[in-house]
């Protein structure tokens, strides 16, 4: 018996060492073997970050700094912390060593919060001591460059990967990036009365960000060092400018087009020869919107009632504030959340506005960014080149229950809209000379085909100062404000469009929060029991008020004298009022004790029944085995 103890004892001993080696063997040697078992594939990498990492040829730091002790008390962002770090471990696992990470934690006063700091990460208070936590990343490159996220939010987790994947591909692509504005509209400034006109803010905006490049409004070529090209309202554009924009597009480059069915910025002049007809001041990109398969309604204004802003105008009574219709004011339920152009967007305003629609047999993905809603009407433009009456498009609305897209991302492969090659400078310019065999800009071969990625917009105002900028004078001093984030799209979707495709192929992700659906429907169901007796409650109020003032109507003799049927009244109603109260705080009882008890009932699952399961297997086990024996 001692013999068959001690191989016992041994083989227990065996096991163990082997356990202990198995798993220090398995976490030096499978840390790049990964099992994702979360519902939305939360710490997956999208095959478009994994092209990046792949990609990466010199080292990225990555500095992750999380207050974890100073956030004690907050387990929800302790708990994003973790999901934070984690993701970052797996940036880290498949970038062939490319990324070097470091967990950090900033103690106040110690030399690391210094660091933050000096890093610029958002320091946010949490108590009145004065502790401040931090919770951000910080990156850097070979060069010494530096990007940073100030502080990881909660509310982004769905843009959690997008945000990480973009700084380590900004440090990656440290050169400061190229956006082209090719544009019929006076952006850069023009002068006017013998007067300098500023620059619109938008340029001002766009500066801040990247190198801005003028190209004029009808480029010959368009150089493929431009990341983004910019086109704003292109006029009746030659054919070497729209074949250059279309083997732009071809060869891999990105754009953001504006064009407008009526640009009111537009201060065309009428022509000397018939001064008494109205210039056109619509845009439109038709040789190449029509390979696309999308058009642009001709000649058609959105209004939306839902949308419509509110302006002063002079009515029957003299003036008044009413809804203008063709002036639309987007707010977050019309914007698309799972595209990084718009996920953030708050409020947008639009003026005199097309809509955008994808023709049957397009070969391109056609993603809305921008809706209205279904209460709209289509108007004429040319009802609104002389202005129209906001009390008459009012009067006259009739919704026709669609859903118009104002702006929309372009993806996929296109054909070219030329064939036959570059157009010839007779075709162009109505000249005799010969066929130009010059191609564009750095293109050797003509293009036939490539991969189109835009973001077309059906406005052209919607850049205009006047639409999401206002300045005031601060002691002498115009300081802009801004009324909406028409700003923040223009830059955000330059931003995107500037990355490369693996970039741009990120989509916002599932939430990382998981909530308790079974107890809040035990809340809910409570707490609707509780809305009916508290508006029961509500109307007994209501009818003895009402009961009282009758009756002191009829009471004769001072106001002060209660007669004995309202003394009855009052007594009745003060014993409802307990009795209610009561039934009240008995719902609210039930509603604890049933939360409760399904707490009780999970912890017992979590806690104490797997560890019995265990127990009884490993009892029939031992019972079996002494059976063998006998």
């Amino acid at each position: 018996m001692k013999g068959k103890r001690l191989i016992s004892q041994a083989g227990l001993l065996l096991a163990a060492i082997l356990s202990i080696a198995i798993i220090i063997v398995s976490d030096t040697t499978l840390t790049s073997y990964r099992l994702d078992l979360t519902q939305n594939k939360l710490y997956t990498l999208s095959q478009g970050t994994l092209n990046i990492l792949k990609s990466l040829k010199e080292p990225i730091n990555l500095d992750f700094y999380l207050s974890r002790k100073t956030l004690t008390d907050y387990p929800s962002i302790i708990n994003y912390g973790n999901r934070v770090r984690d993701l970052l471990n797996e940036y880290a696992a498949h970038s062939n060593g490319k990324i070097h990470l470091r967990v950090i934690e900033p103690e106040p006063f110690s030399e690391e919060e210094d660091q933050a700091v000096a890093s610029g990460l958002q320091g946010v208070p949490i108590n009145t001591e004065g502790d401040v936590a931090y919770f951000g990343l910080v990156g850097t490159n070979s060069v010494d460059q530096e990007k940073i996220i100030p502080f990881f939010q909660n509310d982004k987790e769905s843009s959690l990967e997008y945000d990480i994947t973009k700084l380590i591909y900004n440090l990656a692509n440290p050169k400061k990036r190229v956006i082209g504005v090719m544009s019929s509209l006076p952006l850069f400034g023009s002068p006017v009365a013998q007067q300098q006109q500023k620059p619109w803010a938008i340029v001002n905006a766009m500066r801040e960000f990247f190198e801005v490049r003028n190209l004029g409004p009808e480029p010959d070529k368009i150089s493929n060092d431009i990341d983004v090209l910019m086109v704003i309202h292109p006029k009746n554009l030659r054919k070497k400018t729209l074949y250059a924009l279309d083997q732009y597009l071809l060869a891999g480059g990105k754009a953001m087009i504006f064009i407008d069915p009526l640009a009111e910025a537009d201060a065309s002049r009428p022509s000397p020869q018939n001064p008494m007809v109205r210039p056109d001041t619509s845009s439109n990109l038709k040789p190449l919107m029509d390979t696309w398969g999308v058009e642009m309604m001709p000649g058609k204004i959105v209004g939306d009632m839902n949308l419509a802003m509110r302006v002063q105008a002079r009515g029957p009574r003299g003036p008044q504030e009413m809804s203008y219709l063709p002036w639309l004011r987007l707010r977050s339920a019309d914007f698309n959340h799972t595209d990084f152009a718009t996920n953030e967007l708050k409020t947008v305003n639009f003026a005199s506005a097309g809509v955008l629609v994808q023709k049957k047999g397009s070969t391109l993905k056609f993603t809305p960014l921008m809706q209205t809603t279904r209460d709209t009407m289509l108007i004429d433009s040319s009802r609104m080149m002389f202005g129209a009456d906001p009390a008459s498009l009012l009067n006259e609305f009739v919704s026709d229950n669609k859903q118009w897209t104002l702006a929309a991302r372009l993806s996929g492969t296109s054909k070219t809209a030329f064939p036959k090659g570059m157009p010839s400078d007779d075709e162009d310019k109505g000249s005799v000379s010969k066929t130009d065999s010059s191609k564009t800009a750095d293109n050797d071969t003509e293009i036939k085909q490539g991969k189109i990625n835009a973001i077309l917009v059906a406005d052209t105002d919607i850049l205009s100062d006047y639409m999401w900028i206002r300045t005031q004078n601060f002691f002498g001093v115009q300081v802009p404000q801004t009324l909406a984030n028409n700003g923040d799209f223009v830059i955000d979707a330059l931003d995107n469009l500037s990355g490369n495709n693996d970039l741009i192929s990120l989509r916002t992700r599932g939430d990382y929060s998981r909530p308790f659906t079974t107890v809040e429907k035990i809340r809910k169901q409570a707490e609707s029991e509780f809305r009916d007796q508290e508006k029961e409650l509500q109307a007994k109020l209501d009818r003895t008020e009402k009961r009282l003032v009758a009756l002191q109507k009829d009471t004769k003799g001072s106001s002060l004298i209660l007669s004995p049927e309202q003394t009855k009244e009052i007594e009745k109603f003060k014993t409802e009022q307990v009795q209610t109260r009561k039934e009240l705080r008995n719902v609210q009882h039930q509603l604890r004790k049933n939360i409760e008890r399904l707490g009780t009932e999970l912890k017992f699952i979590n806690i104490g029944l797997v560890p019995l399961l265990i127990a009884f297997m490993a009892v029939v086990a031992g019972y079996i085995k002494s059976r063998r024996h006998q």
